[in-house]
C-alpha cells in the first residue's frame, strides 16, 4: 500500500541517518555537530514509527553520546530528543547524559549573560538623568547634572571652559540643558585640547580624575571623524565621551585531541588562551586576571599600528611574530556606569585573535602585568561563573564571550543565546 511503502523509505532513512551519527562511516563521512536540527527530527520521527521505536532512539543517543568530541561541546542536544521517553538501560544512561550537557549549556549562557550585564549596566533612571555634552551642535558625550556643575565650577577658576545651556524642543516647547564649551576655548582643536586641559589638571589635584596616564584620546563624534579636541584618557569618563580600544586573545593552536584514523572532521581543536595577571600597583583591578595584550587607543596611532606598539610594550612580542599571527575579529560595545563617580563609560572594543607559536612565551616588559600563563577552554568557562574565584577584568569577559561564540562553544539552541550576541554590541559602536 501506499502508507507501507512511505513506511519503508522511513525505514532506510532512518538506517542511513543512524550511520551517519558513528564517529567515521565511509558512505556519509559526517560528524554530529554537522547535522541540522531538521535532521536529527527526522530520525527521532523515524524512530518512533518502527517497531523498534525506542530502542531505535537509544541507539541514535547512544551514537551521538559516544562521538561527540571537544570542538562540539557547545551543540546541545535538540529538544525533540528530549521528549522521547526509552526504557532500555542504555537509553536512560544516553539521555541522563543529554540532559546534564543541557543544564551545563544553559548555565553558560546564563553565566555570560551575567558578566556581560556586570559591565553594561547603566540603570533606567540613571540614563533618563543624563545630560548631552556637545559642541558646534555635535553630540560627544553624555555627564551627569553633579558631573555638569563640577565641570562648570571648576573652570570658573581657569576661565570659562566648561557651561550649561538650554535649547527649547520645537515639538513640545520643553527646555532641554546640555553642557558645551564656551567661546572663550577658541574654535580649533588645540585651543579647545590646551583650555579643557586647564579644567582636568585642576581635578587631578583634587584627586577628583586619578590613574592620570599622560595619554591624549581624541574626543569626536564617531571613531572615523577628526576630533573636536583631545584630552587626557583618565579624564574621559567624566564627559561620557567614547572611549576606543583594543584587546587582543592570545591563542596557542592545540593539537587535535583524540585523533585517529577514524576521525574525519575538518575542524580545528579549540585553541588555549593566554591569560595575563595584572600588576598589584595598577590603579585598576590590581592583581585581577587580564588579557594578554589590551590597550586604549589613542590619537595618532592606527588600530594595527597600536596592536604592535602594546604586543611588544605588554607581553615583548615581536612586530614579526605578531603580524604573523595577528586578525581582526570585530567589535564590542557597551556602557558602564560607576556610581562611585557618577561617570558613565561609553566603550567599544576592537577585538584581535592572536595565534602564537605553540613554543612562544610571553614576557612582562613594562611591568603593568606579573605573569601569563595558559588556560584551557574548561578553564575559560568556568571563570564565567559569578562565584568564580579569580575573575577576569570584568570588560575582558566581553571580548571573551564574543571568542567563544565564534568558536562555537555557545550553543544558540539555548534560550539567552540571541541576548548575549544582542548585548555584545548593546552600546553606542560607532
Amino acid at each position: 500500500s501506499q502508507r507501507r511503502q512511505r513506511f519503508d523509505i522511513s525505514i532506510l532513512e532512518e538506517s542511513e541517518l543512524v550511520a551517519a551519527t558513528r564517529p567515521f562511516d565511509p558512505a556519509f563521512r559526517m560528524r554530529r555537530h554537522r547535522m541540522s536540527q531538521s535532521l536529527v527530527t527526522a530520525f527521532c520521527l523515524c524512530a518512533t514509527r518502527t517497531s523498534s521505536g525506542f530502542s531505535t532512539t537509544s541507539r541514535i543517543l547512544s551514537s551521538l553520546t559516544s562521538s561527540m568530541s571537544s570542538r562540539s561541546r557547545a551543540c546541545s542536544i535538540p529538544g525533540s530528543y528530549r521528549g522521547i521517553r526509552s526504557y532500555g538501560g542504555s537509553s536512560r544512561a544516553a539521555a541522563t547524559l543529554a540532559d546534564q550537557r543541557v543544564k551545563d549549556e544553559i548555565k553558560i549562557v546564563q553565566d555570560a549573560l551575567y558578566r556581560i550585564r556586570n559591565v553594561n549596566n547603566v540603570p533606567a533612571e540613571i540614563q533618563n538623568t543624563l545630560i548631552p555634552f556637545q559642541v558646534d551642535g555635535i553630540s560627544l558625550g553624555k555627564v551627569r547634572p553633579t558631573t555638569a556643575e563640577l565641570l562648570v565650577n571648576t573652570s570658573s577658576s581657569v576661565g570659562s571652559v566648561f557651561e550649561l545651556q538650554s535649547t527649547t524642543n520645537g515639538n513640545d516647547g520643553v527646555s532641554q540643558q546640555y553642557l558645551t564649551l564656551s567661546q572663550s576655548c577658541g574654535s580649533t582643536a588645540q585651543e579647545r585640547s590646551d583650555a579643557v586641559a586647564k579644567v582636568m589638571n585642576l581635578l587631578r589635584e583634587q584627586e577628583i580624575v586619578r590613574g592620570w596616564r599622560e595619554e591624549l584620546y581624541p574626543v569626536a563624534e564617531t571613531f572615523y571623524e577628526q576630533p573636536v579636541f583631545l584630552m587626557e584618557r583618565a579624564a574621559v569618563p567624566l564627559l561620557g565621551i567614547l572611549e576606543y580600544g583594543v584587546h587582543i586573545n592570545g591563542l596557542v593552536a592545540a593539537p587535535k585531541e583524540n585523533s585517529s584514523d577514524d576521525d574525519d572532521s575538518l575542524l580545528p581543536a579549540t585553541p588555549q588562551m593566554w591569560m595575563a595577571r595584572r600588576s598589584a600597583t595598577k590603579s585598576k583591578y590590581p592583581a585581577m586576571l587580564d588579557h594578554i595584550v589590551a590597550g586604549g587607543q589613542p590619537a595618532g596611532l592606527s588600530l594595527m599600528d597600536n596592536v604592535m606598539k602594546e604586543c611588544l610594550e605588554e607581553a615583548g612580542i615581536p612586530n614579526n611574530i605578531a603580524r604573523a599571527g595577528i586578525r581582526s575579529a570585530g567589535v564590542i560595545s557597551y556602557e558602564s556606569y560607576s556610581r562611585k563617580s557618577e561617570t558613565v563609560s561609553r566603550t567599544v572594543l576592537f577585538n584581535y585573535d592572536l595565534y602564537l607559536p605553540s613554543n612562544f612565551q610571553p614576557t612582562p616588559v613594562d611591568g603593568e602585568v606579573q605573569e601569563f600563563f595558559l588556560w584551557s577552554t574548561d578553564e575559560i568557562l568556568a571563570s564565567l561563573a559569578p562565584d568564580f574565584a579569580d575573575p577576569i577584568k570584568p570588560n575582558c569577559y566581553i571580548v571573551i564571550i564574543d571568542w567563544l561564540i565564534r568558536e562555537g562553544l555557545l550553543s544558540p539552541d539555548i534560550p539567552g543565546y540571541l541576548d548575549v550576541v544582542r548585548e555584545l554590541r548593546s552600546g553606542d559602536c560607532q
